[in-house]
This record gives C-alpha cells, structure tokens and sequence, in this order.
C-alpha cells in the first residue's frame, strides 16, 4: 500500500525574510528602490503635511512613490489592486517595507503631485545624463491616443448636449404620466402583490439616474462655455472631463488624452512628456520642444536643442510645426502626408497595393478617374479632355494656400452633360463640370515646401527613416509590457500626472539594463 507524507494546513511556520535581500541587484525594483531612496530630493513633498506637533504620522512619500513606480511596472495602475499587494507580493513588502498604505491614500498621493512630477521627472533624467544615456543629437516626437476615465456617449456640442437634455427630460415626462396611470389602476383594482412594487422600485431607480443624467448636463451647460478648435469653430465638449477630446486611434474612436513623448536616440529615454486632450499632433511641436528644453537644461545640458536633429511622422507636418523648429534651431524632418507616394523605391510597390480610395480604384485594372495627365494642349495652345471638349480659362491667378500658383480651367456645362466619358471623369454625380488646374510656379520660399524638398533628398530619407527604430519601441514598452491602454484619473493636469510616471519608470529601465550603479549593486 502506498504510503505519503503527512500534512496539516493548522501548523505554523516562522520563516524569516530579509527585506532588503528580495530587492536583488540588477532588477527594476532593486533600481527603483535605491533610485529613490538615495538619488532623489523629494523635500518637495514637505509641504503637504502639518503634522509636525499633533496629527497622525504619515508614510514617507519615498515608499508611496516606490509602491506607485513598482506597480506601473507591472501594469497595476488601480490604488485598491495596489494596496493589496502591498498585502500578499513580497516584492511590494520588500519595497515598502512592510507599510500597507490604504488605497485612498495611495490614490490621493498620485493625482496631487501636480508640483512635484516634474521635479522627479527632471531628477531621474539627470541621473540618465549622468548615467551617459543621452546622446543628444537626434530625437524623435511622437504620441499614442489613450482613453480617459470618460465616455464618449457624454460628448457633443452645446446644441447636442441641450437637444440630449431635452430628451432625457421628455422620457422622465412619459415615465411619471405612467407611473401616475399605473398608481390609478391599482387604486381601481386594489391589488398590490411583491412583483408590483419590485416593478416600482426598478422604474423610481431608473426616473433617479435618468434625472441626475439631466442634471448633470444642466449644470455643466451652465458652468462651461463652448469648446473652442484651432479655427476658433465650436468643437465637441464632454460632460464628464471637458479637457479630454474624441480621437480616432488605432482600436477605434476613443475620448480620451493624446500622450506624446520626446525621445533621444541614443538609448531611447523620453526627454520631455506631455499629454493633450486636442486630436491634432501639429499643435504639440511647440509646446513639446519647450518643454524638452527646460528639462535637458536642468538635466545639466547647454543649448540642448540647438542644431540637433527633429524626426516627427506627417501628423506634425505644418507652417506652424515648422516655425517652431526654425525657432529652436533645430535641423527637422517632417513629411507631409504625400512622402510615401513621391518615394521612388516605392513606385514598383503601388500595383501591388489594395485599393483604398474611396473610388475603389483597382490599380490593376487601370485608373477609375482621369488625372491631369489625361489632358492635352492641341497647337493653338487649348487645353483638350480625353472626350476632345476644349476647356476655358476661369482663373488666370489660381493660387493654393501651400503657395503653389497656376491657371484654372473649366470644361463647359454643356459639354459634361451628356459625356459618355462622364463617370471616368467627375468624381461626383451631382458635379456639372470638370475642372483642371495646371499649376507653372512654385514659392520656394514657403517653409512647407523647403521641407518637401529636404525630406524628398537621399539625406532627407536616410535621416527620417531612423524614426521608426527611435520612438515606436518606447511606446510598445509602455503600452504592451507595461499595459499602460488607458487612463483612470479625469482632468489633463491628472492624466499628465499618470503619463509622466510611466516614462519616469520607463527611463528608470534604461538606467537598470544600460547604466553601471544600478546593475550589480551601489
């Protein structure tokens, strides 16, 4: 008969656990621990506490900040998932030193430290240049789009959130006239059983919620102004974070913060980070490089900006983009959106491609519409369509906001009308005549297409294309193995707080796997 060895779950055992030795060398938490411990000034944090004479003892911020950078390691952004494993994971106990912060502490600590991230931020990027991590001489801009802790059924503009409003509030109407009908039938009948008033407590709960939606939008509507895009035309506003915007990102149409960072190339640390709750990255050069500025100067960097180079991808293309560059003194490199089709080493690439047009043009079955290259000049110096109709002349002074100037030509109403070439030529039905224009000048002195040429030259190429390998692995470090997909906290200054943490733990890796403090121990 088989015999095993005995076992009771009742026993006791005293295991002893040296703290400090769960931290080993060569681990991120070992590098956030002494990082923090022994490397940053966190007397910033001594304001907010009076508790010198009376009042509770509080936890030092050094091992709050050392549970929260230890948790965003490892994609545990919640304050209760991280209060408990301050409670269950040695590494936390080892960390924090057997403290088990509560989780509204911890929270509170996290969406307050609205003055003192960017003196941590600046502290552990000093510890990068010390560390010789920052080459300085090329850096990359980039954002990814992240949910905010808000929903997108709660945006609109003002006239769509008051129609919104004026519905919920018709709906409360016909909920109230039929509860009022149902009170009398059963006034009439005198019957009530338990399934009655189960109805009657789902319908009063569903009459609040639908009332407390209508207030809310009514006092948001009377507190807040119409949001304001870059025309200065209304754009839509959210009820829930007024700061967060509707972007269109890679997994759909999110409300959410555009989370951008600034990357130097030498060992991929973010320089500067920001987030912003408008969709346009062109917006964000600007206030992307001043900050980048200000933090590689405390970093202990002279003139960090001045003739590096800038690689930014085509969202950022634009007169004011460029401007800022220039400003700076920065050597840039921003396509526009139509690079790719100018590259030649593309060119055999395109009868390969799937359509994606919204003409379904089918590239191997030749071009759906005619382009201007279907039209000729005959010897008098007319311009001809493919059906032989002449065009004439509508402006002589045609000129596009890029700078690019031309003539206009228009093919009579006539001549379209009944064109059995029609449906290759119009690109619309309701369209009564084609239009062409044939452009002769070019301004070479718009900042736009100097850019075009430069990102057109081998240089300007060869240069460009070390942006992918610069910033995107930041990003899939961030989001994949750190699982930071979205934001809990509402309002910009909060979510920045969250997006500035995670690169904070992002650099900390550099120094962990590039530096030499850090690796085999202080």
């Amino acid at each position: 008969m088989a015999r095993y060895k005995p076992y009771d779950y009742s026993q006791m055992n005293m295991i002893p656990v040296s703290l400090d030795k769960q931290l080993e060398p060569g681990t991120l938490e070992y590098a956030i621990h002494h990082i923090v411990e022994e490397h940053l000034d966190l007397s910033i944090f001594t304001n907010r506490y009076s508790n010198d004479i009376t009042g509770r003892i509080a936890i030092d911020p050094k091992v709050l900040l050392k549970i929260v950078l230890l948790g965003y390691s490892r994609g545990i952004i919640s304050s209760r998932k991280l209060e408990k494993a301050c409670k269950q994971n040695i590494i936390f106990m080892a960390i924090s030193c057997s403290e088990t912060p509560d989780h509204s502490t911890i929270a509170t600590f996290v969406s307050t430290m609205k003055e003192e991230i960017a003196s941590i931020f600046t502290q552990i990027l000093l510890i990068c240049e010390e560390e010789g991590l920052l080459g300085g001489t090329h850096f990359s801009i980039d954002g990814v789009k992240l949910p905010s802790n808000a929903s997108k059924e709660w945006s609109g503009r003002f006239d769509d959130l008051k129609i919104k409003k004026e519905k919920i509030e018709k709906k409360i109407a016909e909920m109230m006239e039929e509860h009022k009908a149902q009170d009398k039938k059963s006034e009439k009948t005198k019957s009530k059983d338990k399934d009655d008033d189960n109805d009657n407590n789902r319908n009063n709960n569903r009459l609040n919620r639908l009332k407390q939606k209508a207030e809310k939008i009514k006092k948001f509507l009377e507190e807040n102004e119409p949001r304001k895009g870059t025309t200065d035309k209304e754009v839509q506003s959210n009820v829930t974070d007024n700061e967060s915007a509707k972007m269109v990102s890679s997994h759909g149409v999110i409300q959410g913060y555009n989370a951008t960072a600034m990357v130097d190339e030498k060992h991929q640390v973010i320089a500067y980070a920001e987030v912003f709750g408008e969709n346009e990255d062109s917006q964000h050069t600007r206030p992307m490089l001043e900050g980048a500025k200000n933090s590689l100067e405390i970093a202990g960097q002279e003139n960090p900006l001045e003739g590096k180079v800038l690689t930014a991808d085509n969202g950022y293309f634009s007169a004011d983009s460029l401007k800022a560059c220039e400003e700076y003194e920065m050597d840039a490199y921003i396509p526009d959106s139509k690079y790719r089709k100018r590259d030649p080493r593309l060119q055999d690439t395109i009868k390969y491609q799937r359509a994606t047009n919204r003409n379904k043009t089918n590239h191997r079955k030749g071009k759906c519409l005619f382009t201007v290259d279907d039209f000729k000049f005959n010897e008098n110096g007319r311009l001809i369509c493919p059906a032989g109709k002449a065009l004439y002349i509508r402006n002589r002074n045609f000129k596009t906001s890029q700078g690019l100037k031309g003539i206009n030509y228009k093919a009579p109403i006539t001549a379209c009308r009944n064109c059995e070439l029609r449906p290759k030529c119009l690109r619309k039905k309701t369209t009564e005549a084609r239009q062409v224009h044939i452009f002769h000048e070019k301004n070479f002195g718009n900042i736009t297409d100097r850019m075009r040429e430069k990102i057109d030259s081998t240089e300007g190429r060869k240069t460009y294309s070390k942006r992918l390998g610069n910033i995107e692995p930041v990003f899939a470090n961030i989001r994949v193995q750190k699982r930071m997909d979205h934001f809990t906290l509402r309002s910009k200054l909060k979510v920045n707080i969250q997006w500035l943490l995670y690169c904070i733990v992002h650099n900390i890796e550099k120094i962990t796997n590039y530096g030499t403090r850090f690796a085999e121990g202080m």
